[in-house]
């Protein structure tokens, strides 16, 4: 039978102090959003590796909520954890992707339109351009792309658009334009043809040419 080394004051204060270095480095080492109450909802699995994702991207200063509502929207449709996982970590890298061409000084909104807008197919140097034409924020614009193509235009169609519109357009009449758009298309026009119709009902004869010829081709109009 062996007996125990003695434990000298010093020892257990060495032992306390290695513990809590133990401690320390575990509790650094676990994804911080593991935590959230609200991603109790995924499987365990699932919850880690969104977690990680989401941490990852807080370190590199991308907005954390919308992947955390991403994969609450995905919790909510009963989504495998699998899918979910995909699905948040390919919007933290389209967040990325948007910070890359818009600059550090994105705002969140932003960052999520712009991250809508490269999903949708509009290139990098597309959302540059759009940061460089307009001085007040750009989530219109960016949505406005998006919802374009969603209707139906072709993305290089839509870009060219919103790019020669947003500079001086507020933000309202690039609203109007989308509308415009969207329910020419719904009376029956090529979505070409009804961008640029829109364009010119909305802002003027001379103010967009995607499609030379089509401005008389407004379905139900004169």
């Amino acid at each position: 039978m062996t007996s125990s080394l003695p434990r000298t004051p010093k020892s257990v204060a060495a032992a306390s102090a290695l513990a809590a270095v133990l401690f320390a480095t575990a509790a650094a080492q676990e994804p911080q959003h593991l935590n959230d109450p609200r991603l109790a909802r995924l499987d365990t699995a699932a919850r880690s590796l969104v977690a990680v994702a989401i941490d990852s991207a807080r370190a590199a200063g991308l907005p954390t909520e919308p992947l955390v509502q991403r994969a609450l929207e995905g919790a909510t449709k009963d989504a495998p954890g699998t899918l979910i996982v995909s699905a948040v970590q390919r919007f933290a890298a389209d967040l990325g992707r948007a910070r890359a061409a818009l600059g550090a000084s994105a705002t969140s909104p932003e960052l999520e339109a712009g991250a809508a807008a490269l999903r949708a197919g509009a290139g990098p140097a597309v959302l540059a351009q759009l940061r460089r034409s307009r001085r007040q924020t750009i989530t219109v614009p960016l949505a406005v792309l998006t919802d374009l193509v969603a209707s139906g235009v072709p993305v290089d169609s839509a870009a060219a658009a919103v790019l020669a519109l947003a500079a001086s357009a507020r933000d309202a009449d690039l609203i109007d334009f989308r509308r415009a758009v969207e329910r020419d298309i719904a009376l029956g026009a090529a979505p070409t043809a009804a961008t640029a119709a829109a364009a010119a009902g909305v802002f003027g004869a001379n103010a967009l040419d995607v499609n030379a010829g089509a401005r008389g081709a407004r379905p139900g109009r004169p």
